[in-house]
């Protein structure tokens, strides 16, 4: 047994306690309050951070680790330039990919793991699509629940892809979901069968909906660039839908894709009346606002699904859209951008309780409770105030001291 113990620990379900302390045995929370009350309680060592605030470790609610080597392959492959569209974007990912041998994706996988770790996020919905990267996850002492992503038109492909997800949840004894990619990149009865699939496994499912202008053009009428860009470049002409004059939001709801086991992720371009469906369907979203505003997609209706209390959690994406995979960067970028849309205590809870949730996996992760995993973070403030709103201490002023794992130091 070990007592860690701080100025203040954030609990995150339960208000901050100043002079706290969370004590630690077998690598998990036994019990959590003030110093105090757990040297008279316990008989147990004390490390103490005196300047410091205890927290959860943060939950990464989407992102793609294996293309974080993103900004070198851009220079090295020769595809160093700057996209103008979303299509543009996904082609130049495309391009990219294909020129990429599976050791690139390895070493980029890894060094996704560590510098995500390392900037203390301790669980992560991570969306992968070459397979052959899943041995990795092994290594890793994070939670990363793998999203094995699905894409496809071509009905023979799909079959065989499918068959290939199937083989790979059976052989490998890792957390899974799947990934059908968006409404426009999948042919109707694949993002069924993928649907169906997940539901035979109980696994959760994760899409990217509703991201950009150029995919609700799409979704109305199979014009723009998504038509007259990507479909060419992947030779995907005779699967053009006709027009069907609808939303992704109702479009996958039509084929009965969305439910409570479903992450929408992006969500940008929704209708109150989508945002109305998604609450109904018990659908959760991820939000990614500074891959949004690289890429110039617009901006998520994040009051509506405030207003309708549609669970929300914060995710990076992937260094093809962002300039780092750390969540602290996300919260900052949000209080700027979104000036009094946030309380920084809901904030930090996205990133953390809020994740774990949707992914999940809260009764291990997301807030400091009695028999949850000692996965925690000392953060560093110096020059705080009495009275200072703890909360936004963290988000502001503080620096990433310590990381913890199953109450084991990382750094």
């Amino acid at each position: 047994m070990e007592i860690f113990a701080a100025s203040t620990v954030m609990p995150i379900s339960s208000p901050p306690i100043a002079q706290g302390g969370i004590l630690v045995e077998n690598g998990r929370i036994r019990d959590v309050g003030q110093v105090e009350y757990l040297q008279s309680k316990y008989d147990a060592p004390v490390t103490r951070f005196p300047h410091g605030v205890i927290m959860p470790g943060l939950v990464n609610a989407h992102t793609h680790l294996e293309l974080t080597h993103f900004p070198s392959w851009k220079i090295r492959k020769d595809l160093d330039y700057a996209p103008r569209t979303y299509s543009d974007w996904v082609i130049q990912v495309i391009k990219i990919k294909r020129s990429l041998q599976p050791e690139e994706l390895e070493l980029s996988l890894k060094e996704g793991l560590r510098i995500s770790l390392e900037s203390g996020t301790v669980a992560s919905a991570d969306i992968l699509t070459d397979r052959r990267l899943l041995p990795v996850y092994e290594g890793s002492p994070a939670r990363n629940i793998i999203f094995l992503e699905a894409i496809g038109q071509d009905p023979r492909q799909c079959s065989d892809l499918k068959d290939k997800l199937t083989q790979a949840i059976r052989s490998h004894h890792l957390p899974f979901g799947l990934s059908p990619h968006a409404p426009h990149t999948m042919s109707p009865s694949f993002f069924r069968e993928i649907k169906e699939l997940a539901a035979h496994f109980s696994l959760p499912v994760m899409t990217h909906l509703s991201e950009s202008p150029e995919e609700a053009s799409f979704m109305h009428d199979s014009t723009g660039k998504i038509a007259e860009l990507l479909y060419p470049h992947i030779h995907w002409e005779e699967y053009l839908p006709n027009p069907r004059k609808t939303t992704s939001v109702a479009y996958l709801d039509s084929l009965g894709i969305l439910d409570p086991s479903t992450i929408a992720v992006h969500c940008v371009h929704v209708t109150p009346a989508d945002g109305e469906t998604l609450r109904k369907r018990g659908v959760s979203i991820v939000i990614c606002p500074r891959s949004n505003d690289r890429l110039a997609v617009g901006r998520a209706p994040l009051q509506l699904f405030r207003k309708l209390g549609i669970p929300m959690a914060i995710g990076t994406d992937s260094l093809a859209s962002n300039d780092s995979l750390s969540l602290w960067d996300e919260m900052s970028f949000l209080l700027k951008e979104f000036p009094g849309g946030f309380r920084h205590d809901e904030l930090l809870s996205m990133a953390t309780l809020a994740g774990a949730k949707i992914l999940g996996i809260e009764e291990d992760f997301g807030s400091l409770e009695q028999g949850k995993r000692a996965d925690f973070l000392v953060m560093g403030i110096d020059g705080a105030a009495p009275g200072d709103d703890p909360y936004r201490a963290v988000i502001e002023k503080a620096r990433l001291d310590h990381v913890y794992l199953a109450g084991n130091p990382i750094n």
